[in-house]
């Protein structure tokens, strides 16, 4: 007689089935829905209308009370859990990443500081290297091409005006990578810069900036299609001399950044610019620096110093002493801010920090969304809009309660 063979596990990646959550899909959220995860992508995203679970075995997540939105993606993070993107040290800048992965952002590009080009190419190989093993998305460059007059926490002394060539020395460094450059477009060779980034298929970005209102028209047709964290490191709003903040909210071209964080925005100037602007041009960002998801302390921002007090980082010594030196912010904070605080509806803040940077970054056809054939990116969001898991390519980086 021939002996009894035991059933073999089925082939085939393993399936996962999270349901009873409210999903945010593009259409808008529903109630009671699923999604079926299929090795490190989405299956299929089901209204609780369609009857019936697909075929084979599952492993059943019920996530009953919760939000699901697509993994946060963020343009503009300079590092994070006491790592930095700056230090060209490839363990701190993955300390960076799984730190912001933590807090639900799933796709990130990592964000330089302004230093001497050398430095910087160093720093981009370590990155492009970490891009091309699919850890960042891309690499950008803010500074060293920005304005003296609105460098913010970038060291002056390291500053210069964007010469094409110096320009397309880093883009050369990042070896295919460089995703974004933030430059001063009314410096000598700026628009000329502009031209090249967007030849070269690289974001050029309006930032750090003591532009006109004409000025920066022209930057947007040369080819300049984002607005650095409007608002700061550039000239007010003037009635008569409106400056760059009037032109890049008016031109639909520009994809507009918003530091989410209560400290670079009163509530009631992100609601103008989400209102002039309209939510499918806001990207919000954290701007993050090696301080955030840490507690206070003394912090290095690039090759200066920067003291976090009560989650403010600031530059602590020389000309630039006292300024605001980006973020300790996270994007699951973010996201909580503008539906609890800021009256952004729950499909407002999925654009902004879900579909919006992936189109800007054009990868909107793997992330930004939860649909089927997309990477299993999402987050798990409890009744009060915190964060209550985390899902990376199929795999729980927080595990909700109850998996």
């Amino acid at each position: 007689m021939a002996q009894h063979q035991p059933a073999q596990p089925p082939s085939g990646p393993r399936r996962t089935v999270l349901a009873g959550a409210r999903i945010a899909r593009p259409s808008g959220v529903v109630d009671g829905g699923r999604i079926t995860v299929e090795g490190h992508r989405i299956a299929a995203v089901h209204t609780r209308d369609l009857d019936g679970f697909e075929n084979g075995p599952a492993h059943l997540v019920d996530l009953s009370g919760h939000l699901v939105v697509p993994g946060f993606v963020d343009v503009h993070v300079h590092g994070g859990g006491g790592g930095s993107f700056s230090s060209a040290d490839p363990g701190e800048c993955m300390t960076a990443i799984d730190t912001h992965r933590r807090h639900g952002t799933t796709t990130m590009v990592a964000s330089t500081v302004t230093g001497e080009l050398s430095d910087l190419a160093r720093q981009a190989a370590v990155l492009a290297e970490l891009v091309q093993q699919g850890e960042l998305a891309g690499i950008h460059f803010e500074g060293p091409f920005i304005s003296p007059h609105r460098c913010g926490a970038h060291q002056p002394g390291l500053l210069r005006d964007p010469d094409p060539s110096d320009v397309r020395k880093l883009i050369d460094a990042a070896h295919g990578t460089a995703a974004m450059m933030t430059l001063a477009p009314e410096l000598p060779g700026g628009l000329a810069s502009v031209r090249l980034l967007a030849d070269a298929g690289v974001v050029a970005a309006i930032g750090h900036t003591d532009s006109s209102y004409d000025a920066t028209r022209q930057a947007i047709d040369a080819g300049a299609t984002v607005a650095t964290h409007l608002f700061n490191a550039m000239p007010p709003l003037g009635h008569r001399a409106p400056g760059p903040i009037a032109a890049l909210l008016e031109d639909e071209r520009i994809t507009i950044e918003l530091i989410n964080d209560g400290t670079h925005l009163h509530p009631s100037v992100l609601q103008l610019a989400v209102r002039e602007a309209g939510a499918a041009r806001v990207a919000f960002i954290t701007d993050a620096m090696g301080a955030a998801g840490m507690d206070d302390g003394m912090f290095p921002l690039g090759p200066m110093q920067v003291e976090v007090r009560e989650g403010v980082a600031r530059i602590s010594e020389g000309p630039t002493a006292g300024s605001i030196a980006g973020s300790t912010l996270t994007l699951d904070r973010a996201f909580r801010r503008a539906v609890t605080l800021d009256g952004l509806t729950v499909d407002q803040a999925v654009a902004a920090l879900c579909a919006n940077p992936a189109r800007l970054l054009g990868v909107d056809d793997r992330v930004g969304s939860l649909e089927a054939g997309k990477d299993a990116d999402l987050v798990v969001l409890d009744a009060d809009y915190r964060l209550a898991g985390v899902m990376r390519q199929g795999e729980w980086l927080v595990r909700p309660p109850g998996v």
